[in-house]
């Protein structure tokens, strides 16, 4: 702790408080916000006394906002680009649904982590890299879901099979794609989250929500999406009879008229 600045006319006196090297900036800096500045707001400041932080700590929390409105902006983006490929609203509704299981396994995957580094003495913080690993989530999980979604529409519309029975064929073929896949970055993304090593704390937040995101959301989406399918694709399709129904058919074309003879000459 030192002080960096005494401005007698504006009445001000910065300090800069520089954390040790193993202490996350985002520990530091609720430490200093409990246990100095909440505590001398309840002790009683004198009048015309204020106190904030600034410098890298203002700028964490802006950058808080921001990637929070970058989460907010993937989603909708991902929900407008899947409605223009399956020209509805109502599939990429069920698809976005397998995003919240994958928000809370990015959660579980930190605890975990965090009980793991605890042995250890260590501690994995909410950092940037952290949140970072939830917006790669949304790119990422909606993978499964699409895949059900496409096959079983495959089924009703080119096969003519009924909905559960497209829906269940749909989930018998793409379950084994959709393991091997999930495992596959799984495995991939573990020696990121175990291995210690020269910049592993950095990443090691980032991958054991990845790895929790995609571990539960591959095991939540066969649960959860071939049940609403059962339930909104009926409505789906008799929406859909409607629309043809009152569209009236393309007036036939009209007749070629015959050659005309020319006259020999």
């Amino acid at each position: 702790l030192t002080i960096a600045d005494w401005d007698v006319d504006r009445g001000t006196i910065t300090l800069v408080i520089s954390p040790r090297a193993d202490i996350p900036l985002e520990a530091a800096i609720e430490t200093v916000q409990t246990q100095v500045i909440d505590k001398l707001n309840e002790q009683g400041l004198p009048p015309g006394i204020q106190l904030r932080m600034s410098g890298s700590a203002a700028q964490l929390d802006l950058t808080f906002e921001a990637m929070m409105t970058n989460l907010m902006v993937a989603v909708v983006i991902v929900y407008l680009l899947m409605a223009v490929l399956f020209e509805s609203f109502v599939y990429p509704f069920v698809i976005l649904l397998s995003v919240p299981p994958a928000t809370a396994g990015g959660v579980l995957g930190l605890f975990l982590l965090n009980q793991y580094m605890a042995a250890f003495g260590g501690f994995q913080a909410l950092d940037m890299l952290t949140m970072l690993g939830f917006i790669i989530l949304v790119g990422i999980v909606v993978n499964n879901a699409i895949l059900l979604v496409d096959q079983t529409l495959h089924h009703m519309r080119d096969e003519g099979l009924a909905t559960r029975e497209a829906i269940l064929e749909a989930t018998r073929n793409r379950l084994r794609p959709i393991f091997m896949s999930t495992l596959t970055s799984v495995f991939g993304m573990m020696p990121l989250v175990i291995f210690p090593g020269a910049g592993s704390e950095l990443y090691r937040g980032l991958g054991s929500v990845v790895v929790g995101g995609l571990s539960l959301s591959a095991i939540l989406t066969l649960l959860i999406v071939p049940p609403l399918l059962a339930v909104f694709l009926p409505k789906q399709a008799a929406r859909e009879a409607e629309v043809e129904a009152v569209t009236p058919p393309a007036p036939p074309p009209a007749p070629t008229p015959p050659p005309i003879p020319q006259a020999a000459e």
